[in-house]
């Protein structure tokens, strides 16, 4: 029988989707070294709101993270989740910006670059994929995947063969709301193994319960390595459970190659760490639960633990079924964008603006508004005329590849403007995808760092 290979996200996506990226360093370092011998494919750990959350919430320079685990996890591929000409912000940046980060983020320790764009728009994710093989690195090209009246299995395998022309070493099929059924995904594996001699790597989510059931097909049609996470922060809106199939493909003949013993030391170590989440509220039991409606509203993971959390902090739980009702009337105004980042987060903040201002469109973030100027790239489908009159008025899109406008110069001159503030190239990019928060962090590790230096020198009485 066929080998079947893991992907462990427990340390990214798993913890992403139910926890919105709340999990410290401190709290996982004691664990990566028993990871590193459980035999994995790779580790997923940095990227997508990692680099977001690290600044924003744990007070940790992201860089110096994945140093960390690269130190603890010498043999074991390190992965991580790139948007393409979005990088981990919410906006495009310029070419020479993409080729700083990736250059940056194999040399701190990534071995494998899952790059997706939102759209599709394989025009975005070009020179991410240059670059990381330039670097030496994996480049996965990768589809984002959903349903809608634009998207269609032929539509999906010219994408594959476009990434294939670019160079990328394998493909992925990246289900980041759990909509795909298992004969959707043994259909568009088994078309994908018939364009293209690359391996099929599998990302998909237990929110609506399909997960298990669409690995099965799909490794029947071919796949070579599909997206788990640990079994205590599996299920939900998280990954199906590691163990879980480990099992029960040896049981159908699947070479494998994980430890048992290993991987149930690593599950009862983020056991507790799981029961602590649970009791603070952070981990809320929605999110654990199957819920067939996301078949309809197709919110990825990540997003429903984002929405809820935003939600609470408006004291606004009680609209949250409205919310799901509007998101997918949105995302059809918009030409149907797949939900992932950013678009995810763009769709799901307009649908709750619609509906907690009572009146749609009445407030527009200022990213819909990019996205309707065609700073993202081309839509999907059609977007409602109407709905872009109203935002853009006589406003003209912007035509041809937006990265194309953008000043290539930017990393010199923000590494000019910040000074003695960013002691690395790594600041700088810090700073690039997400100003503010990465000023405060470097002015607080500036202020610390004086500090210790001051108190270092005093003299002893």
């Amino acid at each position: 029988m066929a080998k079947v290979q893991f992907t462990e996200t427990v340390l990214r996506d798993a913890n992403q989707s139910l926890i919105a990226t709340r999990m410290a360093y401190n709290e996982f370092e004691d664990i990566l070294e028993t990871m590193n011998k459980a035999g994995y494919y790779s580790v997923e750990c940095w990227g997508g709101a990692t680099f977001d959350t690290a600044l924003r919430f744990l007070n940790e320079d992201p860089w110096e993270r994945l140093r960390k685990i690269k130190e603890k996890m010498p043999d074991t591929k390190l992965q991580m989740l790139l948007r393409g000409q979005n990088l981990l912000g919410y906006k495009h940046y310029s070419d020479n910006v993409v080729r700083k980060f990736v250059e940056k983020s194999v040399e701190n320790g990534i071995d494998i670059i899952r790059i997706f764009d939102a759209l599709n728009d394989v025009r975005n994710i070009k020179t991410s994929v240059e670059e990381t093989k330039k670097r030496g690195a994996i480049a996965s090209g990768t589809i984002s995947y959903t349903t809608s009246p634009v998207h269609t299995l032929e539509k999906f395998v010219e994408l594959v063969k476009e990434m294939q022309k670019m160079g990328v070493d394998t493909i992925c099929i990246k289900d980041m709301a759990g909509i795909m059924s298992p004969k959707e995904c043994y259909d568009l594996v088994s078309a994908i193994k018939d364009a293209v001699d690359l391996p099929v790597v599998l990302h998909t989510h237990m929110t609506t319960g399909l997960g298990f059931m669409t690995y099965l097909k799909g490794i029947e049609a071919g796949a070579d390595v599909i997206d788990t996470a640990t079994s205590c922060f599996s299920g939900g809106t998280s990954q199906p459970s590691t163990e879980t199939l480990c099992y029960a493909l040896r049981q159908l003949g699947y070479e494998i190659n994980l430890d048992d013993d290993v991987i149930k030391a690593v599950n009862d170590f983020f056991k507790p760490i799981r029961d602590k989440y649970l009791a603070s509220g952070t981990l809320d039991p929605l999110v654990l639960s199957t819920d067939s409606d996301a078949l309809n509203y197709m919110i990825p993971g990540g997003m429903i633990s984002n929405l809820i959390s935003q939600l609470k902090m408006q004291n606004a739980m009680d609209r949250f079924a409205e919310v799901l009702i509007e998101t997918p009337k949105v995302r059809a105004d918009l030409g149907y964008p797949p939900l992932v980042t950013p678009m995810s987060q763009m769709v799901g903040v307009q649908a709750a603006n619609n509906v907690l201002s009572g009146e749609r469109y009445k407030n527009v973030g200022r990213e819909v508004r990019s996205y309707l100027r065609g700073e993202y790239g081309d839509a999907p489908g059609k977007v409602n005329a109407k709905i872009k009159k109203m935002v853009l008025g006589d406003e003209k899109p912007i035509k041809g590849r937006y990265a194309e406008t953008l000043d290539p110069d930017e990393f010199e001159k923000t590494k000019a403007q910040l000074g003695e503030l960013a002691k690395t190239d790594e600041d700088v990019l810090s700073y690039i995808a997400f100003p503010q928060l990465a000023e405060t962090f470097l002015e607080e590790r500036k202020i610390k760092e004086e500090h210790t230096v001051k108190y270092s020198i005093e003299p002893i009485e």
